[in-house]
């Protein structure tokens, strides 16, 4: 067998397995399935990947992470292009990189799909979303979000902030369905672009809101002390 036929197999393996662990889960997929699916014999997974959980973790790391950089590139590239960009832009930056950014439809629904399955029964491949995806793409919204929020914030709330807006992004992103029946709206460019808007205006609000109350505790404190 060649290099290139060996390297052809390889491919076909991640691509139908990444498939088939998206429609079904990591423990409901056979390798005789993927296999099948591939067009090769069953030993190539051992051959290729040592076993079964090599191969989904190297779906991770070989097609789910690179595509989630891809949108954190696209989301760094969107901030760039602005003068001096504020909070309301990185949070346009975020919700335009996740709902109008680089993946295809297809590939927006396999990568939710595959999450989802993982988180529903955790595997290593936590560790590495966590580590390759999540914790770098926190670190630049924290360092982005920061100056709009009370000097002096807490790690916790400040990173509790930039959850609660990536999960409404997210939520747009996978519960398309259900948002176009609820809203008999048909899920076009045209209304991604107003749940945008509507993601940043929330956004805004409830960052607006905690440096509110920060201040309304700080007034009270300074009238007990003079009380």
């Amino acid at each position: 067998m060649t290099n290139t036929a060996q390297d052809n197999t390889r491919d076909r393996l991640l691509i139908q397995a990444e498939h088939l662990f998206a429609q079904k889960g990591f423990a409901a997929v056979s390798v005789r399935e993927i296999t099948a699916a591939a067009g090769s014999n069953l030993s190539a997974i051992n051959y290729h990947f040592g076993n079964k959980l090599n191969l989904y973790l190297s779906v991770f790391k070989e097609r789910w992470v690179p595509r989630a950089q891809s949108v954190r590139r696209f989301f760094q590239q969107f901030l760039s292009e602005k003068n001096n960009p504020d909070t309301s832009d990185m949070v346009r930056a975020i919700a335009t990189a996740f709902l109008e950014g680089p993946m295809t439809d297809e590939e927006r629904h396999c990568q939710i799909s595959l999450m989802q399955r993982e988180l529903a029964n955790p595997t290593e491949a936590v560790d590495i979303v966590v580590s390759e995806v999540i914790q770098p793409l926190h670190q630049d919204i924290r360092a982005l979000i920061q100056p709009s929020l009370p000097e002096g914030i807490d790690l916790e709330r400040l990173t509790l902030s930039v959850f609660s807006i990536i999960s409404m992004i997210l939520y747009f992103g996978f519960a398309q369905p259900v948002v176009s029946k609820v809203m008999d709206q048909e899920f076009d460019t045209q209304f991604k672009s107003r749940i945008i808007d509507h993601i940043v205006s929330f956004s805004m609000d409830g960052i607006n809101g905690i440096a509110s109350i920060n201040e309304i505790r700080d007034i009270s404190g300074i009238r007990e002390g003079i009380v």
